[in-house]
Formats: C-alpha cells, structure tokens, sequence
C-alpha cells in the first residue's frame, strides 16, 4: 500500500510517500509530490490533538475533523494546521480513505498518577480534564527504534525519550507504555521550547492579569510566540542562533541557553524516577539528532549519568572522556565511527560490534544512550574484531550513578 503521509507540525510541514516501509517521495508541495512519487491509495495524518477518548489512530469523517477543530483552543499552534491540512486533501483527493493518527494517543494509558492535575474533583470531572501529554508518534516510534538498535526487547526496557525540537519534550517508558511525559493539558506545559515558556508559576500568570493589566488573549499569546528562547534571548529562538549570539558575548542568549539546559537536565532526572530507573536514553527531533554541544551539556547537567567529554569528542560527536574513576561492576565503554567495542567486564546487556554510526554506548549502569535517525535503516553488527589500541578509544568518565 501506498500512503501520502502529512506531518503538520508547529513550525514545519513535512509531506512524504511511503510504500511500505520505503519512502518514495518528499516534497513541500502535494502537487508536485504526487506527480514525483504517483499514486497514492490512502493518506495519513499526523494530528496532535486527538481528545480524551481516542486511543488510537482514526478513519476520517466530517464529523471527526469538526471535532478536531473544536480542540483549536487547547493547541493553537498546531491544530489549526492540522485541520486545514485535512480538509484541502480531502477536496483533493476525495476518493481516497484518510486517517488521523494522534499525538496524544500513545499517552492515553497513563498511570492516574501521571495523567492527574490536583485541581478539585468536581473541575476534573465537569471538564474531562487530564494532562493529555504530546508528541506521542515520535516518542512511540523513537523508542522503537532504539530498542531495535540495541537489540534489545522493548518491554524489558526503562526509556527515557527526548524529543527536542522547536517543541521539546519528554517521555518516561517502561514496558513499552508511557508512564509520564512533560507536556500536559496543552503542548505548553514542561520545557522551555523555541518560543513557549514551558511550565511557570500559575501565581505568577494570576499575579500578571491582576497586577500587571494583562489579559488573557495576550497573555496566550505571549506564552504561545512571545516566549521561550526567543523571549528570553532576543533572537528567533532557534537553538542555532542561540548559541551564536552567546558565543559573540551576548548574555541575554547565554542566559537563554542556560535556562533551556537546566529544565532539559532537571526534567530528565525527574522523568528516571517515574521508569524506576533508566536503561536507554534516546535523543530524537531536530535539536536532538543534530546538536552536538546539546548532547554534551544534558550529559554534563544531570548527575545521573553526568561525564566530561574532550573537545575533540564534541566536534566529532563521539564520546571519548577525559579521565575515569574506579570501574564500576560494568565497566563503560563506546563505540568509535565503523569501530568495534570491548569492555571487561561485559555485563549481560553489553554486546560487540554495533557500529558507531548510531551513537550507542553502555555505561556504569548498563544506560545507553542512542541517537535516532528516522530515515536510518537497521544494520546487521559487523563481526567482532580484536581490540584496538588506537588512541580514539577512551574511557568514560562515569559517576557512582551512571554514563552519559
């Protein structure tokens, strides 16, 4: 089967065919994509707002897509482009079955612990209220494919999921369900992102409506596109900008950046305590595949599995540490580009032979750390060969606690 494939984001379109699992075809424009790639026999659509009752992917009506209009409220940034996504293809291509796929689906089954705000019963009731969590596809997904990579069983398996782009947020899975995720009610709550605030003070939110003469819709607003990175540093919030403009010496970006990597850290650190620990970390988005300096400052920042990295490691995006304690009972190790590894001792989780080319690493608690490339393809491990004493191999600098 072929499917178009619409991917409806805060700050991107994304449209694709897929036949299969292959991708055939990518475009910015349906038109030309369709002409490119040929026939399609359904389309999918990434929605992120599906509403409390939806557990699972849907079959499109006029019915669904007025339902998902009416969620506009609760995701203004994304909805709205959603919608009309939909309804253009559906005039379209008016023959072809259309599904929605929902972002907040694979947060559905969330403990009652997870998913419940403290506000009155009688509101939680009343309203349907919940913390519906987001970005669900690329989590589920993310976690996937990590679990593949490490060959290991994904219900086994305690992850922490980091998707970090112009949103961010996070995802605590244990036994292949989500436990706990950042984002809430709406996609503003938890880190701070490109231009949303991320969680504040709802005294402080009170305290600028009473006081300060803000209303609701700029205060929105402000929260919405205002905020942020881009509020806080000035710029347009995008994480390349950032730490351009510090690196120049402006102290309003640096601060940005700061703010940015000590949610990012601490959230993380909060998210192990909900898996009841942590056997892979995966990074995914634009911010988590591409940024190097990123990756090295949420290592450093969270002591739970905080390491110091050389700065030849850092432009080279591998991981080579600058001194190492007493080997813990699993002693960490990395893998070098279309290099194999050794560690001794190995622990029952450890392996030979994955390829660099994933960024994979064990540590001093067996934690990995894995790199998720959507458009990589799964190889075989290439077979173990004798150790090497070249000088890129190193140690990491690992904690009582854990690895990078």
């Amino acid at each position: 089967m072929r499917v178009l494939v619409v991917n409806a984001g805060s700050s991107s379109l994304k449209l694709s065919v897929l036949d299969g699992e292959r991708t055939v075809g990518e475009q910015d424009a349906v038109s030309e994509l369709l002409e490119a790639a040929g026939p399609v026999d359904a389309v999918g659509h990434r929605v992120v707002h599906g509403g409390p009752d939806r557990a699972g992917a849907a079959l499109l009506n006029d019915g669904l897509v007025d339902a998902l209009a009416a969620l506009t409220p609760l995701t203004p940034l994304h909805q709205p482009r959603a919608v009309a996504g939909i309804r253009s293809l559906r005039e379209l291509l008016p023959d072809l079955p259309a599904v929605a796929c929902f972002d907040t689906a694979f947060h559905h089954g969330l403990p009652a612990a997870a998913r419940t705000d403290a506000l009155p019963r009688e509101w939680n009731a009343r309203w349907r209220l919940r913390r519906f969590g987001f970005h669900g596809l690329s989590h589920a997904y993310a976690v996937r494919r990590a679990a593949h990579l490490v060959h290991r069983d994904l219900p086994g398996l305690r992850v922490l999921s980091c998707h970090l782009g112009a949103g961010a947020s996070l995802c605590g899975v244990a036994g292949g369900a989500s436990v706990d995720t950042t984002m809430g009610f709406t996609p503003m709550e938890g880190l701070v992102m490109r231009t949303r605030s991320g969680s504040v003070d709802p005294g402080l939110l009170l305290w600028l409506q009473e006081h300060g003469g803000v209303d609701a819709g700029e205060l929105a607003d402000t929260l919405n596109h205002r905020s942020g990175l881009a509020g806080l540093s000035g710029t347009s919030g995008d994480l390349r900008d950032v730490p351009a403009a510090a690196t120049s010496g402006d102290a309003a970006a640096q601060l940005a950046y700061d703010v940015f990597v000590h949610r990012l850290a601490r959230e993380a650190a909060g998210m192990t305590a909900a898996t009841g620990g942590l056997d892979l970390l995966v990074l995914t988005g634009g911010l988590g595949e591409h940024s190097v300096p990123l990756r090295r400052d949420l290592a450093g920042g969270s002591p739970t599995w905080a390491c110091r990295w050389t700065t030849a490691a850092t432009r080279a995006s591998t991981a080579t540490p600058t001194s190492a304690p007493p080997a813990p009972p699993c002693a960490p190790w990395w893998w070098s580009p279309a290099r194999t590894c050794r560690s001794r001792p190995r622990c029952g989780h450890c392996w030979p032979g994955q390829r660099r080319t994933t960024r994979t690493g064990h540590g001093a608690c067996c934690a990995t750390w894995v790199l998720v490339d959507p458009s990589s393809t799964p190889a075989k491990p290439p077979r173990p060969r004798e150790p090497t004493t070249s000088r890129s191999w190193g140690r990491a600098a690992a904690t009582s606690s854990g690895p990078a």
